[in-house]
C-alpha cells in the first residue's frame, strides 16, 4: 500500500469542544472531506457550553458519528483527564481506528496517550495555537511544554497551521523539526471571494448605507483584542464621522464590553452581529472596509483569511502566525503587540488611501484563494494518512519477518 492507494480507513478526530472557533471549523471540513471519499469519520468531543455557541448545530455536513465524552473538559481537572484517558483508551480499542487525530492541547495530550496505550496504528496532532505564550504564568508555561514533549512522543506526525507554530514548538524543544509539516486551516474560499456589500444587512446591523467599518471577528474572550479594540476606536472616531465597527462574535465579555462602550459613548458606532454560522461569516465580513485582528494569542488567524478572501486588507499584531498572511504593505500591516498608536496610524493610512485599500485587498484574495481551501486541507491530510499507514504496515511486517 502506498499513499495513492484508494485504501478506506476509520479516522476519529478529537476536540476538547465544538463551539465557535477556527480549529473546529478546521475538524468539521477535514471530516467532511474525508467522509465525501468514503472513510469512516468518527468525532470525539465534551459538552459546549456558554456563549461561545456550539458549532454542530450551525453546519451542514454529511452523517457522520459524533461521540460526546464529558470528561473531556478545557481547564485543568486531574480526575476527569484520568478518566478521559481511560475512557477514550477504552473506545479506541473497541473501535479499531486506523488514525485518531488529536486537535488543540488538552484533547492531544489526552487523545494521544490514550491511542498510544490503545495501539492505534497512526496517531497525528494538529496544533491551531499555543497553550504556553508569553502572556501565561511562567509555571503554567513550564507545564504545557512538558506535557507536549511527552504527548509528542506518543504521536507518529504533528501539524500545525502556521510555520511560527512550529518554530516556537521547535524553540521550546517539544519535538525536532522534521516531526512536523504545515497544513493550512481550509476554509469555503468560494464563498468569501463572492460576498458582497448588503443594504438589508446593513441595515439590520445598525450601520448607515455609506459608513466606513472596521470589523473584527474574535470571541469575546480575554486576550482576543478587545482590550486594544476600544482605546484605538476611541482615538479614531472623533477623526470620522462615519466610521462604524461591526464586532462578530460572543462569549463572557459581552456585558462588560457593552458597559465599557456606554461610559466612553461609543456604543452608537458599534454593532454587535452575535454569534454568526460558519457559512455566514463571509456576508459580515463583506460589510467591512478593513479587519482588525488584535488577538494576542493565535495560530494562523482565520479572520484574517477570510477577510483577504473577501478582498478587504487586515491589520493585526506581528506575532504568531499573522505575519504569514499579513504581508506589511501588502496584504495589510503588522504592528508590535499592544502597540494601539501603531494600530491607529496605520488604520488612518488605510482609511484615507481608498486606493492603497483596494490594492491590499486584491493582493490578499489571490494570496489565500487557493492556499486555504478546505479541500486542499482534506486532501493533504488524507495523503499524510495514507502515507503513515503505508509505513507502519510495513514496520509491521519486517518485524514479523524477522521474528520467524
Amino acid at each position: 500500500m502506498n499513499s495513492t492507494d484508494n485504501r478506506k480507513m476509520k479516522i476519529c478526530h478529537v476536540i476538547t469542544r465544538m463551539i465557535v472557533g477556527g480549529a473546529q471549523e478546521n475538524t468539521l471540513l477535514t471530516i467532511k472531506g474525508h467522509v465525501e471519499k468514503g472513510h469512516e469519520s468518527v468525532l470525539v468531543t465534551g459538552f459546549s457550553p456558554g456563549r461561545e455557541g456550539e458549532l454542530l448545530k450551525n453546519v451542514e455536513l454529511p452523517p457522520f458519528r459524533i461521540e460526546t465524552f464529558p470528561e473531556l473538559v478545557r481547564e485543568l481537572s486531574p480526575f476527569k483527564d484520568l478518566m478521559a484517558v481511560i475512557k477514550l483508551r477504552r473506545f479506541f480499542k473497541q473501535e479499531q481506528f486506523d488514525v485518531v487525530h488529536t486537535h488543540s492541547s488538552k484533547a492531544g495530550i489526552i487523545g494521544r496517550l490514550a491511542a498510544h496505550l490503545a495501539g492505534v496504528p497512526v496517531v497525528v496532532h494538529t496544533v491551531h495555537g499555543q497553550a504556553f505564550h508569553p502572556y501565561e504564568k511562567w509555571w503554567r508555561n513550564k507545564l504545557y511544554i512538558s506535557l507536549e514533549h511527552l504527548a509528542a512522543a506518543w504521536c507518529d506526525k504533528i501539524y500545525a497551521v502556521a510555520q511560527a507554530m512550529i518554530d516556537q514548538c521547535v524553540n521550546a524543544k517539544i519535538a525536532p523539526l522534521d516531526k512536523y509539516k504545515v497544513v493550512y486551516s481550509g476554509m469555503d474560499t468560494s464563498a468569501f471571494d463572492h460576498a458582497q456589500k448588503d443594504p438589508v444587512l446593513r441595515e439590520k446591523l445598525g450601520i448607515p448605507p455609506n459608513a466606513s467599518v472596521i470589523v473584527t471577528v474574535a470571541r469575546l474572550f480575554e486576550l482576543k483584542g478587545y482590550e486594544f479594540v476600544l482605546p484605538a476606536a476611541k482615538e479614531l472616531i472623533p477623526q470620522y464621522d462615519d466610521l462604524h465597527f461591526l464586532i462578530v462574535g460572543d462569549g463572557p465579555m459581552y456585558h462588560q464590553l457593552l458597559d465599557d462602550l456606554k461610559k466612553d459613548h461609543m456604543d452608537d458606532r458599534f454593532h454587535f452581529a452575535g454569534l454568526v454560522p460558519p457559512h455566514d461569516v463571509c456576508k459580515y465580513i463583506a460589510q467591512a472596509d478593513l479587519l482588525w485582528h488584535l488577538s494576542l494569542r493565535e495560530g494562523l488567524p482565520r479572520s484574517v483569511v477570510q477577510a483577504l478572501a473577501t478582498g478587504i486588507p487586515a491589520v493585526g499584531f506581528h506575532l504568531d502566525g499573522t505575519p504569514e498572511v499579513v504581508i506589511n504593505g501588502k496584504t495589510g500591516f503588522t504592528v508590535s503587540p499592544e502597540n494601539v498608536p501603531e494600530v491607529i496610524s496605520v488604520t488612518q493610512k488605510i482609511l484615507n488611501d481608498p486606493l492603497l485599500r483596494q490594492n491590499m485587498g486584491a493582493e490578499g484574495k489571490k494570496l489565500v484563494l487557493e492556499r486555504f481551501d478546505w479541500h486542499r486541507m482534506s486532501d493533504i491530510l488524507e495523503s499524510e494518512y495514507l502515507t503513515l499507514l503505508s509505513a507502519f504496515f510495513s514496520r509491521k511486517k519486517s518485524l514479523a519477518k524477522k521474528s520467524e
